[in-house]
């Protein structure tokens, strides 16, 4: 009975789906619409978030999955990425050590614990990933779901918005600068804009998740050697 949240979870998906296909909006993307319809029932009915998450559990149990299922974009895109390996290889290793320097630095400067700390660096990165990151280095994973999340859905808002204004016409720099910034979520939301972009997007997605992993340790230390 409990696992009936998954259901409900999948029915708000499908509405914010048929919602987003009449109001054609950037700013309510079927993520955002998917959100606000899961928020609006749990309040509605008075169902605590802990309840509410552990009927979840098929789904969420899914993400740990997904890391496996990232490599399928790679797979696609092998043509094109051994074309311009060299400039998307150091443009996401470019945005990933910037990513996890700026959310460091930042939370180092502001007197932030460790741990704190930890949990924020990754928040730019695919959650099961951000989570296994954060875990490895001393954080809360929990809360570095929430950060994920975050910066998922400022890319997926206004993300294509704000480098469309900036005169970026490429679909390329377009894609990459999403998926280095903005994970899965940014990704599936450009996919209704720019399909060409939401493919350079995943590829982005998966190297600044495995380039995050590997450095992620190196800029911990550095900030605090720094520091």
């Amino acid at each position: 009975m409990i696992y009936l949240y998954s259901l409900l979870t999948i029915a708000s998906f499908f509405l914010a789906l048929q919602i987003n296909k009449r109001l054609k909006s950037v700013l309510l993307n079927t993520f955002v619409l998917t959100v606000f319809i899961l928020i609006g029932v749990l309040l509605l009915v008075n169902v605590p978030y802990e309840h509410y998450m552990a009927g979840n559990a098929p789904l969420n149990n899914l993400m740990t999955v997904s890391i496996v299922a990232l490599a399928l974009p790679l797979y696609e895109q092998l043509r094109q990425i051994a074309t311009f390996w060299k400039s998307i290889l150091f443009v996401t290793t470019f945005a990933s050590i910037t990513a996890m320097l700026t959310a460091g630095g930042l939370a180092l400067w502001l007197g932030a614990n460790p741990d704190i700390v930890a949990t924020v660096m990754s928040k730019s990165v695919t959650m099961p990933i951000a989570m296994a990151i954060s875990g490895h280095l001393g954080g809360i994973p929990a809360m570095a779901s929430v950060g994920v999340v975050i910066a998922g859905v400022q890319g997926a808002v206004v993300g294509y918005v704000i480098l469309r204004k900036l005169r970026l016409t490429s679909s390329e720099g377009i894609g990459i600068a999403v998926g280095a910034t903005s994970h899965a979520i940014g990704t599936a939301a450009l996919m209704e804009h720019d399909v060409k972009a939401s493919t350079y997007s995943s590829i982005a997605l998966v190297l600044c998740g495995i380039i995050s992993s590997i450095l992620a340790p190196l800029v911990f230390h550095l900030l605090y050697m720094v520091a």
